[in-house]
């Protein structure tokens, strides 16, 4: 494939920023965006509709410059996650350090309990 080619091919692939990491422990599920030079104030977190996590923002890039190649994504972003009925949204935590959005969401306890066999 030519230069042009790859260059063409690329301009139609939608990239999905941030990308997001999810993945659980015995008792909580966590999510980690990589947001390397987004302002902590412009992103925003919510569970809407008592089980989905949404998470916005925007990136903006600096102006004023005769950029050359402007690879990095720049914008504004939202992301979605159905949360498992075993989500306690109530108690869902957030930290950014590092450009790296950490969302925690405990597990709520289970449901049923033990019965014995007499």
């Amino acid at each position: 494939m030519s230069y042009i080619g790859r260059d063409f091919a690329n301009y139609y692939e939608t990239p999905t920023f941030p990308p997001v990491d999810w993945h659980e422990t015995a008792d909580t599920h966590v999510f980690k965006a990589d947001l390397a030079g987004v302002d902590k104030g412009a992103v925003k977190l919510g569970i809407v509709d008592g089980g989905i996590l949404e998470i916005s923002g925007e990136r903006s890039i600096e102006g004023g410059k005769n950029y050359l190649r402007c690879e990095r994504f720049k914008g504004r972003f939202l992301r979605h996650f159905t949360l498992p009925e075993n989500a306690n949204v109530d108690e869902a935590k957030a930290a950014m350090e590092n450009g790296v959005l950490t969302v925690t969401v405990p597990k709520k306890p289970d449901q049923y309990s033990v019965i014995e066999i007499c």
